[in-house]
C-alpha cells in the first residue's frame, strides 16, 4: 500500500545515483602540481567528443579549478531531482564546490567530517542522470577527500594516477598506487605529464612496468596547456603536442575500460 512506502534515505539515493553511471573513474596524484586537473578535464572533453555522456565531479575542495577550465559559468540550479550540474560548451557537465560557494575566491576551512559530508551531498544530491562516465578529480595526496570518495562511490571502475617524470614524483606515485591497492581500487593506468627537457621523461613508463600497470602515455610540456586552461578551452580542442597526446591518453583509457580489461 502507498501509505506503507518508506521514504528513501540518503544512502538509498546515493546508491541509485551511482547505479545510473556506467563507469566511475577517480583521477588522483601523489602530490600537487603535476597537472592532474588538466588531465581530468581534457580526457573528459575528448570522451564527450566521441559521443559518450560525461560529467566531472571536482572534489579538490581547497582548489576547485575545474569550472573555469571548461567554461562553466554561474551557479547550478536546483530542481525536484536535485542539484543540476553546470553545462559547458564542450558537452561535459560539471559540479564543483567552487560554484557552490558564495564567491569563487572563498576559502574552504574545513576539517575531515565536514569534507566527508560535503562529498556525500555532492555525490548523492546531484542529478547526474544516466552517464557513461563520471570523472572524479581528487585533490593531491591520499587524505580525507580521496578516502571519502573511495568509500562513497560504489562500483568505482578504478583510478588513473598522474605523475611527472622525475624520481621524487615517482615516490609519490608509488604512494598513490599503494593507496589504491589498500582500498581495493584498480589502477587503470598511469599518465606521465609535463614530459620533456625540464623534468625528463620515461619515469611514468618505468613506474607502470614496475607494478604491471598500463601506461596510458606521456604528455609533453606545452605552453598552450596553460593558455587553454586560462581561456576555458581544453587543449584537446586544439592541434598542439599536448592536445594530441591527451587525445591518445583518452583513447587508450577508453579502449582499456570498454574492452572489459579495465
Amino acid at each position: 500500500m502507498k501509505g506503507n512506502t518508506e521514504p528513501r534515505t540518503g544512502e538509498d539515493m546515493l546508491a541509485e545515483r551511482m547505479r545510473n553511471i556506467k563507469h566511475k573513474v577517480l583521477i588522483m596524484s601523489g602530490k600537487g602540481g603535476v597537472g592532474k586537473t588538466s588531465v581530468a578535464v581534457n580526457v573528459s572533453v575528448h570522451l564527450a567528443d566521441t559521443g559518450r555522456r560525461v560529467a566531472i565531479l571536482d572534489l579538490d575542495l581547497h582548489g576547485p579549478n575545474v569550472p573555469p577550465m571548461v567554461g562553466a559559468i554561474g551557479s547550478p540550479a536546483v530542481s525536484e531531482k536535485g542539484i543540476e550540474p553546470l553545462p559547458t560548451p564542450f558537452g561535459v557537465r560539471v559540479l564543483s564546490l567552487g560554484v557552490l560557494l558564495p564567491s569563487r575566491d572563498s576559502p574552504v576551512i574545513w576539517r575531515g567530517p565536514l569534507k566527508h559530508s560535503a562529498i556525500r551531498q555532492m555525490l548523492g544530491d546531484t542529478n547526474w542522470g544516466e552517464l557513461d562516465y563520471l570523472f572524479v578529480d581528487l585533490p593531491p595526496g591520499t587524505g580525507d577527500e580521496a578516502l571519502s570518495a573511495a568509500h562513497l562511490i560504489s562500483g568505482a571502475t578504478g583510478v588513473v594516477i598522474v605523475i611527472t617524470p622525475q624520481e621524487v614524483a615517482l615516490m609519490d606515485g608509488r604512494r598513490a598506487i599503494k593507496f589504491a591497492e589498500a582500498l581495493n581500487l584498480r589502477v587503470l593506468g598511469i599518465v606521465e605529464n609535463m614530459s620533456g627537457e625540464i623534468f625528463g621523461s620515461g619515469g611514468g613508463k618505468k613506474l607502470a612496468e614496475e607494478y604491471g600497470i598500463p601506461f596510458l602515455g606521456s604528455v609533453p610540456m606545452d605552453p598552450e596547456v596553460v593558455r587553454s586552461g586560462d581561456e576555458g578551452v581544453p587543449v584537446v580542442k586544439k592541434d598542439t603536442p599536448a592536445g594530441r597526446a591527451l587525445k591518445e591518453v583518452a583513447n587508450r583509457l577508453l579502449s582499456l575500460i570498454e574492452s572489459g580489461t579495465g
